[in-house]
């Protein structure tokens, strides 16, 4: 009776530990379905609802960090990143590029976990026997060997020779073999492409992005909101231009900030705004609402279009403070991380042409604003000066404004003050 119980206390501790180790797989299994989540299209702003999926920066199969960058959403103000909310395995994509996609929508399946987990063992793997586990422990690293395989028996001194003389021979050949496929392979990396025919009338159809159709569609409406009527004047841009020359050097080493035109025509046009209020002003309804504060729109060209952010509380900034915030609103802009919050608002808009060139022109009005300012580039040009012909360097600037809130007399008066401003910098420093 002995004997066959411990046959049989044998057999059954084996069988536990065969079925342990397919419970242990069939439990790492489950667990790595249910931690498997669906991540949606996130929240972007109360006034944005949905989105063009533009880019996805990661397929399935890739792994990702915690809060690393998945896929890009075009909107028509700003992109909005999707990022991976832990650390993972992107599995499966549930929607396409150029997809127009809505908040809250499926969007990817991600597995969290170091990696997304470890890839499950093939079929053909057999799993180790604690004998063989017991003896592979025994053996140091260095000396564990397949037992399975026979050793190959060792060369003789023929076999070495030959082999030697080979190897000399195969080097040499191997070298001609390298040598003759470099231009094979350099002709395969460039495919033959069909050849220009003179007087071609080839057309390309590009689909707009939302950020250029809701460009549009602003400009179109101020068009036809707006009474929009453009005034002109001439600047003499000699004492600025020999102040900027002075203290840019000890901006620059002070403050870290390059001094530019910017900052002195936003700080002219919050004096002439103060003057002249209904210029920052808007139309709602059948009232208009005047402001003593000044949210600044800079207009700003980036590669999909024109943006402005805002400049917040300018009429309370010195000229360092102007040129700082605007380099960091321009840079955010060119890198495409301005934020709603960003571009929200604004009460008056300077628009500067000039940095491409622009000798003159008439720049739309950013409704519900009641203007804009245009700058433009310096030109040397001949004038008269107390009856004498001199060379001074000039910019025209251009003031469109809404006729609804301002009249003509308003609207030159503004002008006029900015020009007196720049023209003697100094003055700013009186009315400040």
């Amino acid at each position: 009776m002995g004997a066959p119980h411990r046959a049989g206390a044998v057999a059954l501790s084996r069988g536990w530990e065969v079925a342990g180790s397919y419970a242990r797989t069939a439990k790492f299994h489950s667990s790595h379905l249910l931690q498997a989540e669906t991540v949606k299209v996130p929240q972007m702003a109360e006034s944005i609802s949905e989105g063009t999926l533009k880019t996805w920066l990661k397929q399935p199969g890739d792994t990702v960090a915690a809060d690393e960058e998945v896929a890009t959403i075009e909107t028509d103000k700003i992109d909005v990143s999707v990022n991976a909310p832990a650390a993972g395995k992107i599995t499966e994509h549930l929607a396409s590029e150029e997809d127009t996609v809505t908040v809250g929508q499926d969007l990817f399946r991600f597995e969290p976990g170091e990696g997304g987990g470890a890839a499950a063992p093939s079929e053909g793997t057999k799993e180790e026997t604690p004998k063989q586990r017991a003896t592979d422990k025994s053996e140091p690293a260095d000396q564990q060997v397949d037992k399975s395989t026979p050793a190959p028996p060792p060369p003789s001194k023929e076999d070495i020779r030959a082999k030697d003389t080979a190897g000399v021979q195969g080097s040499d050949a191997k070298k001609e073999v390298k040598k003759d496929s470099k231009p094979a392979k350099k002709e395969e990396s460039k495919p033959a492409s069909a050849p220009r025919v003179a007087g071609s009338r080839n057309e390309t159809r590009v689909k707009m992005n939302r950020m250029r159709l809701r460009i549009a569609e602003r400009l179109k409406e101020s068009q036809n909101s707006a009474a929009s009527l453009t005034t002109f004047n001439e600047i003499d841009m000699s004492s600025l231009m020999e102040f900027r020359k002075k203290y840019k050097d000890d901006v620059l080493k002070e403050h870290e900030v390059k001094l530019g035109f910017m900052s002195a025509f936003t700080k002219a046009c919050c004096l002439a705004l103060k003057e002249i209020p209904a210029a920052n002003a808007s139309i709602e309804g059948d009232e208009i609402v005047y402001r003593d504060y000044v949210d600044l729109s800079v207009a700003v060209a980036t590669p999909k279009g024109l943006v402005t952010p805002v400049l917040r509380n300018a009429e309370g900034m010195s000229l360092v403070e102007i040129e700082r915030e605007i380099a960091g609103l321009g840079k955010k802009a060119r890198d495409g991380k301005l934020t709603l919050e960003d571009m929200a608002g604004g009460t008056f808009t300077i628009s500067n042409g000039g940095v491409f060139g622009s000798l003159y022109g008439t720049p739309i009005i950013n409704l519900p604003q009641a203007a804009v300012l245009g700058m433009h580039s310096v030109k040397e040009r001949a004038v008269v000066v107390n009856g004498q012909i001199v060379i001074r360097p000039i910019m025209v600037v251009a003031l469109t404004y809404d006729h609804r809130l301002l009249d003509g007399r308003e609207a030159v008066t503004f002008l006029v003050k900015v020009r007196d401003y720049i023209e003697d910098p100094r003055k700013m420093l009186l009315n400040a």
